[in-house]
């Protein structure tokens, strides 16, 4: 299938460009970010970014590898603030813990809270590669990466997502290894 053609700076192309992508770039925040009105805001974020830098847009790289980066940068960033304004809170409210108490028991894990748990760079391509079907090279445009990186990162979480479900497993009292079913990355 052959690739939109979009002009930098046109509002009818940057117009078409929301109008299909709008909801994958949702999709894509919702699982990262784990709270559907964090993902909203985050892509409403992005694409005010993206409008605010049509007119500079490349066309060496497609329009949707650059609102894809666009995009998960902005997770990265609402992330990052997240977790600081999470520690900071939980704080100010319960003070510091004594050092003698373990931490609490993981809880219940599915796929999904796997994924939130696995720094955003590995969860990133596995949801590119694994959700929305994209090949190493494509993902490797839309982040801006080597396609070595790309497979590494792929490679590093799927092992890390592995441990926390076979973890989880273990915890929970179940004996059997979690397979985690994606497909292979060639």
């Amino acid at each position: 299938m052959a690739q939109p053609i979009y002009q930098p700076g046109s509002k009818e192309d940057f117009d078409r460009l929301y109008q299909s992508n709008y909801q994958r770039i949702y999709a894509t925040a919702v699982v990262l970010l784990r709270d559907p009105a964090a993902a909203e805001d985050c892509t409403q974020e992005a694409f005010l970014h993206a409008f605010s830098a049509w007119k500079r847009w490349k066309q060496d790289a497609p329009a949707e590898a650059w609102l894809y980066r666009i995009a998960l940068n902005t997770v990265t960033s609402w992330r990052r603030r997240e977790r600081i304004r999470e520690a900071g809170e939980l704080v100010r409210r319960l003070g510091r813990p004594p050092e003698h108490l373990d931490q609490s028991p993981v809880e219940q894990m599915d796929l999904v809270r796997g994924l939130r748990q696995l720094p955003v760079k590995q969860a990133a391509v596995i949801v590119l590669r694994h959700l929305h079907g994209y090949s190493n090279r494509e993902i490797a445009a839309t982040l801006g990466i080597p396609e070595g990186t790309v497979a590494s990162r792929l490679v590093a979480g799927k092992q890390r997502l592995r441990s926390l479900l076979d973890n989880h497993r273990v915890e929970a009292g179940m004996n059997r290894t979690v397979e985690v079913c994606v497909p292979s990355d060639r």
